[in-house]
């Protein structure tokens, strides 16, 4: 009996985790498949059930493999260097070097910025003629350029944004990380005659990795679902060149009114992001050195 005791209060004590859990998340989860297969109700026309023609009409949208290709862009130019930047600035801040307090909180105010804030700062910097790219490269003699109206470099400029508001959320992570690490393996690797790049690169980086995957993961999916500096800066454009995934389910859903035609392009959101973890935990797991 007091063992089932324990089992009945370990129960409760989860019990309004699960609910939350189930509520907000499996349920809207499982809402959001359902919907995937019914028509959008129009006025007085109800729901029906239209088997798989949701997914078939993705096949046919020129709009969302573009947004597919628009994205994988974006998680391609975001993600390395985010945590590549993310894995130099924590190295570079754990030495003892003076002012490395001022460093660490300059590095992660990005991150606790809004990111409506940050977009409308970006904003300003990428305005033709006065912004403050416009006046940087006017002192080389460069002309003005539509920064977020050209084909050629919206995208880029949408990238770098969110490389600036992501790095120094990722550094928090390799910062505590390192100073996780023991000091006594510097000393011994030191004895042995180690320089600093072989102990960074025999020890500090595979000690790191379990921090890397769990970076990785969270970088691949916030490269899937910024939306909202999109909608202040590009709202998707020019020509849908930075229109990403999630923006397209947000202007099918919110705009044009089809949520169930969203509820599609959710669905595949969710698989691919399912997928990608999987392969992540897949590929890194056994690269991964825990202490």
């Amino acid at each position: 009996m007091r063992r089932i005791d324990v089992h009945v209060h370990g129960w409760l004590l989860l019990l309004p985790a699960i609910a939350f859990l189930a509520l907000f998340t499996h349920w809207p989860a499982v809402a959001t498949l359902v919907d995937s297969f019914y028509s959008t109700p129009r006025g007085s026309r109800p729901a029906r059930f239209i088997g798989t023609d949701n997914y078939a009409v993705m096949l046919d949208d020129p709009v969302f493999w573009q947004s597919v290709v628009n994205n994988l862009w974006f998680a391609l130019g975001t993600i390395p260097v985010s945590i590549a930047l993310a894995m130099v600035m924590a190295l570079w801040v754990n030495d003892r070097l003076a002012g490395r307090t001022w460093l660490r909180t300059a590095f992660f105010t990005p991150t606790v910025l809004p990111m409506i804030a940050v977009a409308n700062i970006w904003l300003f910097f990428y305005t033709p003629q006065y912004g403050l790219l416009e006046q940087v490269t006017g002192l080389f003699g460069l002309p003005s350029h539509n920064w977020l109206g050209s084909r050629d470099t919206a995208l880029a400029c949408v990238i770098l944004v969110a490389i600036w508001k992501e790095a120094g959320f990722f550094m928090i992570f390799y910062l505590a990380a390192l100073q996780q690490i023991p000091p006594s393996l510097a000393e011994a690797a030191a004895l042995e005659g180690a320089s600093r790049h072989y102990y960074l690169r025999r020890v500090v980086l595979p000690l790191l990795m379990p921090t890397t995957m769990f970076v990785l993961i969270n970088a691949v999916i916030n490269s899937f679902r910024l939306v909202d500096h999109i909608i202040v800066m590009t709202r998707g454009g020019p020509d849908n060149v930075t229109s990403l995934l999630l923006f397209y389910i947000y202007e099918v859903g919110f705009k044009f009114w089809d949520t169930s035609y969203a509820a599609a392009l959710t669905m595949v959101l969710v698989v691919v992001l399912g997928l990608v973890a999987l392969a992540q935990y897949a590929f890194l797991e056994k690269r991964t050195h825990y202490q």
